[in-house]
């Protein structure tokens, strides 16, 4: 029997997001197991096989009659349906199995698995093939088959291959096509009409996904306009069922101009009676909150139809520096709620600041970093669904004020500051073996600098070199080892954050060796040139700067006085920045990090929905009460 590993190797590994439909024909998959001697023993079967030498049964295609000689121990060795027939059946029916419906060429991948473990596919077959083993009771296969078809999960076969995995009673499949499309629920509603499958469920498969917590959706609106496309596909047969779909909409999370112009008027809603309790609720509710003052407002429990989603996305803000010391608070950032939740589960082997993190599969990485006595170069790694800290490799040279970012599963830390002198140098770390190795310096001496990947290529902004703040930046090419410079930017930047969003690179705020910045700018790889974005509200230097919802978050810092807690969004579209909540304590010093899809999102995120309406007055409260209270400075480089 062939025990051996098996390795999966793809000819075309290409995962479009397009919503475009494009069928392959020349994605392949082979499975292949490690060669041993068992794999050799099963190629002499197969050649025996194919020889007809020893066989002593045969599988039948009734409908062209093709017949392939098989031995029953191999196919019987896969196959649970062959096994139990060729031990149970009575001996004239033991030798010759008739399979009506089966394709020639599924008939022939399914014996070479059963032989070889290997088996070829592509998206014109892994449905069939995947099908067939599933009736024959080849587990192996529908696993191999499985994987195969979720790594080609897309925007235009997503709703396929849940329905697929349903049929098939698969919940891998199932599961992970449903998390996909409520994951992309934003694009696939906007799709086309003529490329929607999400139009063609039904309207219990509607429901279902607009009713679950996990519905990623920015603003509410978003649902009930899919509501109404959804309809209007076939409203002769749908509008009836307006009342069963309008339950799913949070309402009162509209706003009340939309929900009177969109909702309350439109025609499905006043054609139905039944609805008319779910208009007055929803009103009731927006014009409380209009109109209600801050002290009813504390009475009041949030109604299930203004309870928001969960988010897919999450934002950790961990330590820093705050209060006159380093710090090893842990707050997360719900976005679809606007609050922070503190998070007990702090780093046992204490505080840092000024480090560098990331986040590679459910580990967050912290590198380097200050105390407020120690240079680091240790590391420390926190598992965010074990919630447990480890220590990992430390670093080769001490790195205070360090560029930390992960590219292709590697974390990579740049430049920063031992006590003493400022580094050029940079290493990676490669979780797999737990070691750091020394790649290329970098072309300038950079601290308090900061970094993000885009297109594959590391991109480093800023920084402080010991004598002056740099308003140069650089690029690194991981295959080729090799830095390369970029234009200078508009302003001098030390304490910057820097990311990328919608292909361009944002450098933002800073120490100008003057001022604390809220000046931003943007680079383009096409033009190769630098461009001013809208001002922050808040001047900020040593701060947080994350992407959620193509929007730019920026988190605390310091504002030349003291830390702060302020928290503002920016959006491209609008090239405005927005306001949201702050964090519970003022600080500075640490990095924010956003983490995707951990299965344990509700732990982190924030859980007291019944008094949602009136916990943000008192959040906003306490923080002005800390503001007033505060005139701490706060550790900064070149302050």
């Amino acid at each position: 029997m062939l025990d051996g590993e098996l390795r999966v190797s793809r000819a075309d590994d290409s995962r479009s997001t397009s919503c475009s439909s494009t069928a392959s024909t020349s994605s392949v998959l082979r499975l292949k197991p490690r060669r041993c001697i068992s794999y050799m023993t099963m190629q002499t079967l197969n050649d025996m096989r194919l020889s007809e030498s020893l066989c002593d049964g045969s599988i039948v295609l009734p409908e062209n009659g093709r017949e392939y000689r098989i031995h029953r121990v191999i196919i019987g060795s896969c196959s649970e349906y062959f096994r139990i027939l060729f031990t149970t059946s009575v001996p004239s029916e033991k030798y010759t199995v008739a399979l009506p419906g089966l394709p020639g060429s599924i008939m022939e991948q399914i014996i070479r698995y059963a032989y070889l473990r290997e088996c070829d596919l592509s998206e014109d077959t892994m449905y069939d093939l995947y099908a067939a083993a599933d009736f024959l009771l080849i587990t192996g296969l529908t696993d191999y088959c499985s994987v195969y078809i979720l790594s080609r999960l897309r925007l235009d076969n997503c709703v396929t291959i849940k329905l697929f995995g349903r049929q098939r009673a698969s919940r891998k499949l199932y599961d992970s096509a449903r998390m996909f499309i409520m994951k992309n629920f934003t694009q696939l509603a906007q799709a086309a009409t003529s490329e929607n499958e999400l139009l063609e469920l039904d309207v219990d498969d509607i429901c279902d996904l607009l009713a679950d917590d996990l519905l990623n959706v920015r603003e509410e609106d978003t649902v009930w306009e899919f509501i109404l496309r959804w309809i209007d596909s076939d409203p002769s047969t749908r509008s009836r069922h307006i009342y069963q779909l309008m339950k799913t909409v949070r309402l009162g999370l509209l706003s009340v101009e939309y929900f009177l112009d969109k909702v309350k008027a439109n025609q499905y809603v006043l054609a139905v009676d039944e609805t008319k309790p779910l208009v007055i609720e929803a009103l009731t509710l927006l014009y409380d909150l209009e109109m209600i003052s801050t002290k009813a407002m504390k009475e009041m429990k949030t109604p299930a139809i203004a309870t928001p989603r969960l988010p897919h996305d999450v934002i950790f803000a961990v330590g820093g520096w705050g209060e006159g010391q380093s710090q090893a608070i842990i707050e997360t950032y719900d976005t679809r709620a606007d609050r922070w939740t503190k998070i007990p589960d702090e780093d046992p082997a204490g505080p840092r600041a000024y480090y560098g993190a990331a986040c590679i599969g459910r580990h967050l990485y912290f590198v380097g970093g200050y105390d407020g006595v120690e240079h680091f170069n240790t590391c420390r790694r926190f598992d965010m669904v074990q919630k447990s800290w480890e220590e990992i490799a430390p670093m080769h040279c001490r790195r205070c004020y360090v560029s930390v970012v992960a590219l292709d599963g590697m974390i990579y830390a740049l430049g920063g500051y031992n006590g003493s002198t400022r580094h050029n140098s940079a290493e990676r770390y490669d979780p797999r073996t737990n070691q750091w190795t020394t790649i290329a310096p970098m072309g300038s001496l950079r601290s308090d600098a900061d970094t993000c990947t885009l297109n594959g290529m590391i991109y480093i902004t800023g920084g402080f070199n010991g004598h002056e703040c740099l308003n140069t930046a650089e690029m690194y090419d991981p295959q080729a080892n090799t830095w390369s410079p970029l234009p200078p930017m508009l302003h001098r930047r030390s304490g910057v954050s820097c990311t990328a969003l919608g292909g361009s690179v944002y450098a933002v705020g800073g120490f100008n060796g003057l001022i604390r910045l809220n000046s931003c700018e943007r680079y383009d790889l096409t033009t190769r040139r630098w461009t001013a974005c809208k001002e922050m509200y808040h001047q900020r230097s040593n701060f947080g700067l994350e992407v959620i919802d193509d929007m730019l978050f920026a988190i605390g810092g310091y504002d030349g006085v003291s830390a702060i807690a302020y928290v503002e969004c920016y959006s491209p579209d609008t090239n405005e920045w927005l306001g949201a909540t702050d964090l519970s304590m003022m600080r500075s010093a640490f990095r924010a990090v956003t983490v995707s899809g951990l299965p344990n999102v509700r732990d982190y995120v924030y859980s007291n929905s019944d008094n949602l309406i009136n916990d943000l007055n008192e959040n906003q409260n306490q923080l002005r009460r800390s503001i007033t209270a505060s005139t701490e400075d706060v550790v900064d480089e070149v302050d």
